[in-house]
């Protein structure tokens, strides 16, 4: 072999060799954290209902770490008062502050600022994305029928859009599925029974189906069925009304619903894998998404929840307490029905959302 190719061998073999190095250390090395707040669980909270102000905390997966006031500890300012809810839509997080009439936007990962909506909206509830549009159910005076809308933000620039669209009174929790949005209708501080059908195209809203008085609960499952939890109306009303359970076949619109007791108010409704579950009366109960009847044994019992979620078969519960001191949040292990962990809390915990 000649001098000439025998270098050249050489040469060859050492980049090789370091070609190899870099692939292997670019399979090995893992990805970069996007945050400290990532892989983990936000609650947010509503706060005092008089002069105080709304907080969002951390609980990391394994509850081995717990950081209140993260908005505040990150900007060096406070929510406003109250923050209903908040919702994710990419990088970022929509916090909801419904007695300041105001949204927070900030990477949901650091839970750095990244702009706050502050014009057009009132009484703001609950938000939902589509066509690269934020949706935002508005109550206005929550006494009053007439000027109740959902308010539209531009995603590109974070602002309200001119447009609104005008809705029945007291819209509440909110779904999109492809371009088409669902809204709920609990009714304000009245009682209302609908869901509304929104056009994210066209911004208009295409049809109302009536469901049970009070719908409280939204969840789409798999072959897209729309099913929909109705609380009922509450005595106090003195035309008391019990819960209905209702799946919308949001092909046709077609409705089957099944009817709770006359005294029965059932709440949260979560899903996973074709299996139901919801609150009442201090309860969680569990049901198959194609059951016909509903369930008369409990899962849970001995409850006191303010809002609930499901993952990996691990039922999550905040407990809002007295609504005046610092509430929690607890796991249960679905497989055993059991206290899986637990963690003291903010005051007024509500929405829960995983990370």
């Amino acid at each position: 072999m000649s001098t000439t190719k025998l270098t050249l061998l050489v040469l060859l073999s050492i980049t090789f060799m370091l070609t190899s190095c870099e692939n292997d250390d670019a399979v090995n090395q893992s990805p970069l954290p996007l945050g400290d707040y990532e892989n983990g669980i936000l609650i947010s909270h509503e706060g005092q209902f008089s002069g105080g102000f709304g907080t969002v905390s951390y609980v990391s997966n394994d509850f081995s770490t717990i950081e209140n006031n993260v908005f505040s500890n990150v900007n060096d300012r406070t929510l406003g008062n109250v923050a209903q809810s908040m919702a994710f839509n990419g990088d970022l997080a929509y916090i909801i502050i419904n007695g300041s009439n105001q949204i927070e936007v900030v990477n949901r990962y650091t839970f750095e600022s990244v702009a706050t909506i502050d014009s057009g909206l009132n009484n703001p509830r609950y938000i939902a994305f589509a066509n690269s549009k934020g949706y935002v159910t508005n109550w206005g005076d929550g006494g009053v029928a007439t000027d109740d809308y959902l308010a539209i933000i531009d995603l590109t620039t974070n602002t309200i859009s001119n447009q609104t669209i005008v809705v029945e009174e007291g819209p509440e929790e909110i779904i999109a599925s492809g371009s088409t949005i669902y809204v709920a209708h609990q009714g304000g501080f009245s009682q209302n029974n609908i869901i509304s059908i929104v056009n994210s195209n066209t911004d208009t809203v295409s049809s109302t189906i009536n469901v049970g008085d009070v719908p409280n609960s939204l969840q789409l499952d798999s072959s897209g069925n729309l099913w929909v939890l109705a609380g009922g109306k509450p005595s106090w009303t003195g035309e008391e009304t019990g819960g209905k359970l209702s799946k919308i076949n949001t092909i046709d619109n077609s409705i089957v619903s099944i009817d709770f007791a006359v005294t029965e108010h059932p709440n949260y409704l979560v899903a996973e894998n074709g299996i139901l579950y919801y609150y009442m009366s201090g309860s969680v109960y569990k049901m198959n998404s194609t059951a016909t009847q509903l369930p008369t044994v409990t899962e849970l019992t001995g409850l006191n929840f303010y809002g609930m979620e499901i993952k990996d078969s691990v039922l999550y519960g905040v407990d809002a307490v007295d609504f005046a001191s610092n509430g929690t949040l607890s796991a249960y292990d679905l497989n055993t029905n059991s206290l899986s962990n637990s963690t003291e809390l903010g005051i007024i915990p509500g929405g829960i959302y995983f990370n």
